[in-house]
């Protein structure tokens, strides 16, 4: 329920905040330019909400910077594909209520309607493999690849990472 009344508020967030130019601050801090260009692909919604991931993690204190590109990157797969409003609302009442529904629309090749369930699916792994063509560290790649896998026991550095991005990201 935490994580439902989570993506309603992100949700509102995503249709009512604009992204200001100034927000951008901390992302041109920390990426390259080719992680800029990865950066700007996202939608004005997913930009925000990394930002906000980004500044999460920040005012927790000091972060190696392989974390805060993997905040500020995390979602960037989704622009393999248009996600119109209707979409991020079914994927997210889908993925609650319905996460086998899920899992048949997001089969196969993902052409016409159905693409953006299949990006949303993959949308870890195709940042993963923009993120690696972009010149991220294979760190920063592997957490974007992994964002959305439970961590269970946390054992290592990657694991602690992963956890933190998790929390600022209300995934768990």
């Amino acid at each position: 329920m935490v994580r439902a009344t989570y993506r309603v508020r992100q949700f509102l967030r995503a249709l009512t905040a604009p992204l200001a130019k100034e927000d951008p601050a901390p992302a041109m801090r920390v990426l390259t330019p080719r992680q800029r260009a990865l950066f700007f692909r996202m939608s004005p919604a997913d930009q925000r909400h990394s930002l906000a991931v980004c500044r999460a993690l920040e005012e927790a204190g000091p972060q190696p910077r392989d974390l805060l590109v993997a905040a500020l990157l995390h979602d960037v797969g989704k622009a393999a594909a248009p996600m119109p409003l209707w979409v991020r609302v079914a994927v997210v009442l889908l993925d609650r209520f319905a996460p086998r529904l899920l899992d048949r629309l997001s089969e196969g090749g993902g052409r016409g309607w159905r693409r953006p369930f299949v990006v949303y699916r993959r949308h870890a792994e195709i940042g993963a493999e923009w993120a690696a063509e972009a010149g991220c560290s294979p760190l920063t790649v592997a957490l974007i690849r992994r964002h959305h896998h439970l961590v269970g026991r946390v054992d290592g550095e990657m694991d602690r990472l992963l956890r933190r991005l998790q929390q600022a990201d209300g995934n768990w």
